[in-house]
C-alpha cells in the first residue's frame, strides 16, 4: 500500500495526536512509515499540518503538492490553503465550523468558514461535516480529532482497518478518557460509513 496523508487545523485542535494514531496503526499492519509536522505558531491558534506517508514509495516525510489520496481538513480556510497537496481525485474530509483567528477579535471579518466551504464543493470530491454537531453528544469538541479519524476510517478513505485504529487509540489515550474517545471514534465511524454512500 502506497498513500499519503495530509491533516490540517489550528493549533489545540488535537491534530498531531491524529496522525500519530495514523501513523502507528499503519506500521502495526505492516507497512513502511514516514511523518512529520509543521507546527509555526500553533500555541496561538495558528497553523498546523502533518504530513503521513505509508508505503515503500515514500522517500521523505514531506507530501509534495498533488499527491494527498486524503485531506483531513480540522477547519475550512485550512482546508483552503492546503488544497494544493491533494491529488486528482482524492478526498477531503472538511469541519465546515470555523476557528476564528486571534486577529478577528481585533478587527471583525464576518468570517465563518462559509465561503470556504462553498468554495471547495466545487474544487474536489469532499466529506463535510459540523464539529459543533457532532460533538455535541460528548460535551467537549476535545473530542473532534478522535472523530475525523472515525469519518475517514468509516468512509474507507483512510484505508486502514477500524480495529487496528481502535487499538492505537487504546495504546495513546489515557485511561480516564478512553471510553468517550472509543465512543467519538465509533460516532465518526458512523457518520463516515453513512457519508460514503
Amino acid at each position: 500500500m502506497n498513500k499519503n496523508i495530509l491533516i490540517c487545523g489550528v493549533g489545540g485542535q488535537g491534530t498531531v495526536l491524529a496522525s500519530r494514531i495514523i501513523a502507528a496503526a499503519a506500521m502495526e499492519e505492516g507497512h513502511p512509515v514516514h511523518s512529520a509536522e509543521t507546527i509555526g505558531m500553533a500555541q496561538r491558534g495558528g497553523s498546523v499540518t502533518s504530513h503521513i506517508r505509508i508505503g515503500e514509495s515514500a522517500y521523505s516525510p514531506l507530501l509534495p503538492w498533488g499527491s494527498a489520496d486524503i485531506l483531513m481538513a480540522f477547519e475550512p480556510a485550512e482546508a483552503v490553503r492546503n488544497l494544493k497537496y491533494l491529488k486528482k481525485g482524492g478526498v477531503a474530509v472538511v469541519n465546515t465550523a470555523a476557528t476564528r483567528p486571534v486577529t478577528e477579535a481585533f478587527r471583525p471579518t464576518g468570517y465563518d468558514g462559509s465561503e470556504m466551504t462553498a468554495w471547495l464543493r466545487d474544487k474536489c470530491a469532499c466529506i463535510f461535516v459540523d464539529a459543533h454537531e457532532v460533538c455535541r453528544p460528548f460535551g467537549s469538541e476535545k473530542f473532534f480529532n478522535v472523530i475525523m479519524l472515525g469519518i475517514a476510517a468509516g468512509s474507507g478513505q483512510l484505508f486502514l482497518s477500524k480495529d487496528t485504529l481502535l487499538r492505537q487509540l487504546k495504546k495513546q489515550i489515557p485511561p480516564r478518557y478512553l471510553d468517550i474517545n472509543l465512543q467519538a471514534f465509533l460516532a465518526g465511524y458512523e457518520i463516515g460509513t453513512q457519508k460514503s454512500k
